[in-house]
């Protein structure tokens, strides 16, 4: 009888170890080349979907044509706006008032305490509509505050569009609930060149990033993940290489979960990687619909796999319903419309008094 629950036992044992080489947690391990791709694209699909389901989604990638902030379109423009120069915690409740000049303004925002932070309560409905949020109407004090930011660190010193620095920390609330957060780091100088950072977290686990830096080597990347696993990057290196046709070569890197696809410009060849495997017997074609300064495989690329049983797959197959999904959140991050149109302008607002 001892014998028959030791043998029982070492089989779910071994049972276990198999299950667990082949998948953890919904991610693709040690599976061949095929089931690795359409679990990798499975579990994108799955983040993407909990993403734009999200509370923080609609916000973070709002775009609704507006004027970006003063500094991005007036060359002559100067501040220097540091976190201590705004802090405390203001509420919406506007209010008509007289300038020192005697032009009549709207109070936007009024400051109902202390904080080492900028804590600013407003209307979630003119977040959603920006040039709504610079306008006052009379059943806007109606509204209900039930969005919330606080500021966490705000570093704005603008001198030109080629020459300033911005940082900016923040964690957006819907319903005293956390919904998300941002950050971003922006260094733009004659002498130091490009170096940008900006990244949205959601209230769940994942989070999405986007990079770039110029030099010799300029990279661009985009990335997706879950806790620290990657579900999604996009990397392009633009290589300076003087025996080159245009003086530059380009290095595009295409992540989905286990699978690495590497198009290689010194050997013009493209690669695929298993886990940091070579599959030298897959066959990989990007397809470059037009030229594109950025890496984005939803934009411009097309990208076909011919695995070893001669079935072939695209890209966009695989990940067809949130290509458009990926791409919002790419621009997004790129342009940060959410920072420029509501927080930049509410930390202006408050500096130039007109609070």
């Amino acid at each position: 009888m001892k014998n028959n629950v030791r043998i029982i036992l070492v089989a779910v044992f071994l049972g276990s170890l198999l299950f667990s080489c082949t998948k953890e947690d919904g991610v693709a391990k040690n599976l061949p080349l095929k089931e690795s791709m359409n679990q990798s694209a499975m579990n994108l699909n799955d983040a993407i979907d909990a993403i734009v389901s999200s509370s923080a989604y609609d916000i973070l990638t709002m775009n609704d044509g507006a004027q970006k902030s003063v500094a991005a379109t007036d060359s002559m423009y100067k501040v220097y706006i540091p976190l201590d120069s705004i802090k405390g915690v203001f509420e919406y409740n506007p209010e008509a008032k007289i300038d020192r000049w005697g032009n009549s303004l709207i109070h936007f925002f009024s400051k109902t305490a202390e904080n080492n932070q900028m804590i600013v309560s407003m209307p979630l409905e003119k977040v959603k509509n920006p040039r709504a949020l610079r306008n006052f109407a009379p059943e806007d004090t109606l509204l209900t505050n039930n969005f919330s930011i606080a500021v966490s660190e705000y570093h704005n010193n603008y001198n030109s569009f080629w020459d300033y620095d911005y940082m900016h920390a923040s964690e957006i609330s819907v319903d005293n609930v956390v919904a998300g957060k941002l950050n971003i780091k922006s260094l733009i100088s004659p002498t130091n060149g490009i170096q940008y950072a900006s990244e949205y977290s959601f209230s769940d686990s994942y989070t999405a990033k986007y990079k770039y830096e110029s030099g010799d080597t300029t990279v661009s990347s985009f990335t997706i993940l879950n806790d620290d696993e990657v579900l999604y990057n996009e990397e392009l290196l633009t290589i300076r290489n003087d025996t080159a046709r245009f003086g530059r070569e380009h290095q595009y890197t295409l992540t989905i979960g286990e699978v690495k696809i590497i198009n290689k410009p010194f050997v013009h060849q493209v690669e695929v990687y298993l886990n940091g495997v070579l599959q030298s017997n897959a066959l990989v074609e990007i397809i470059d619909k037009a030229e594109d300064s950025e890496a984005s495989v939803c934009k411009k690329r097309e990208i076909q796999i011919t695995f070893d049983d001669g079935t072939t797959a695209t890209i966009s197959s695989l990940i067809g319903k949130s290509i458009e999904n990926i791409k919002t959140l790419f621009d997004s991050l790129h342009q940060v419309y959410f920072a420029a149109y509501v927080i930049d302008w509410i930390a202006y607002d408050i500096y130039y008094q007109r609070k």
